[in-house]
């Protein structure tokens, strides 16, 4: 599975989560609860903190956004896309079929 963050979206984690660059970590992870499209019942969350076991990453400006192992039972299969609405100030998740 991979991992897609836009520049848009860069952008919106750090200016919201007052990232620097360099050494930062973005966690996604499946929470209980929320509104999620792919899996009922649960919705994917943001924390900033150290990895344990990482399942798949990207790394861009120094930042490592993340996904435990644990949680990548949550994607079913699809990678996750990470984009910036402008109409609603904040980001959003698309999730794309894996090929």
């Amino acid at each position: 599975m991979n991992i897609q963050i836009t520049k848009p979206a860069l952008q919106w984690f750090k200016d919201e989560l007052d990232i620097k660059g360099e050494g930062e970590f973005i966690r996604f992870f499946a929470r209980y609860g929320g509104c999620g499209s792919i899996q009922s019942g649960f919705s994917l969350g943001i924390s900033q903190e150290k990895p344990s076991i990482i399942g798949t990453k990207e790394e861009i400006d120094g930042i490592i956004f993340f996904i435990e192992e644990d949680d990548l039972w949550y994607f079913k299969g699809h990678d996750l896309k990470v984009k910036y609405s402008r109409k609603h100030d904040e980001i959003e998740f698309v999730y794309e079929e894996k090929n």
